[in-house]
């Protein structure tokens, strides 16, 4: 069994303040959704079976994270590595699905989990107040699609997004 997502939209939202001249606290409201492939399949001596299905899948998650910065903070140029807890709510509905001799999962997967987020970033000031911000975050957890193929999954959910957009400092 083997699940394949495809990169979709994703929305943060956030806001933090700096504790000292090199760390921050940072609060992020996150979005983002993605389609899915389930695939499985078995064989055996005296049959085989195998489903395709396709779904599409969303998650909201609230983060709480530490960002250490590696230069000060009036810098024209602030790499950024960071790290935190997130709330996540994920849910995933059926498309479509091809099967036979193995039932595909049926209906709505929904999951509330705590994760584990790292991230890495840049911020490049463009002024006094605003700076253009690129990160890259992976966010690990439980695994809700998982549990729910035949025959179940072992990894963890792995959440990967690649965020562009603007800073602006107060």
């Amino acid at each position: 069994s083997l699940y394949d997502p495809k990169n979709g939209v994703a929305l943060n939202v956030f806001g933090g303040f700096h504790v000292a001249q090199y760390f921050a606290i940072q609060v992020n409201w996150v979005w983002n959704r993605n389609d899915l492939t389930l695939v499985s399949s078995y064989t055996s001596p005296q049959a085989g079976g195998f489903y395709e299905q396709t779904r599409n899948s969303s998650q909201h998650a609230l983060v709480f994270d530490g960002l250490i910065y590696f230069r000060r903070l009036d810098s024209w140029i602030r790499p950024y590595l960071g790290t935190g807890l997130s709330a996540a709510q994920f849910s995933s509905q059926e498309i479509a699905s091809r099967a036979e001799g193995l039932r595909p999962p049926a209906g709505e997967i929904t999951s509330t989990h705590i994760g584990l987020r790292s991230h890495v970033g840049i911020d490049f000031r463009l002024s006094r107040h605003v700076a253009f911000r690129y990160s890259f975050s992976e966010t690990i957890s439980g695994n809700p699609i998982g549990r729910s193929l035949t025959p179940p999954g072992r990894r963890p959910l792995m959440n990967f997004q690649n965020l562009f957009g603007f800073v602006s400092r107060f």
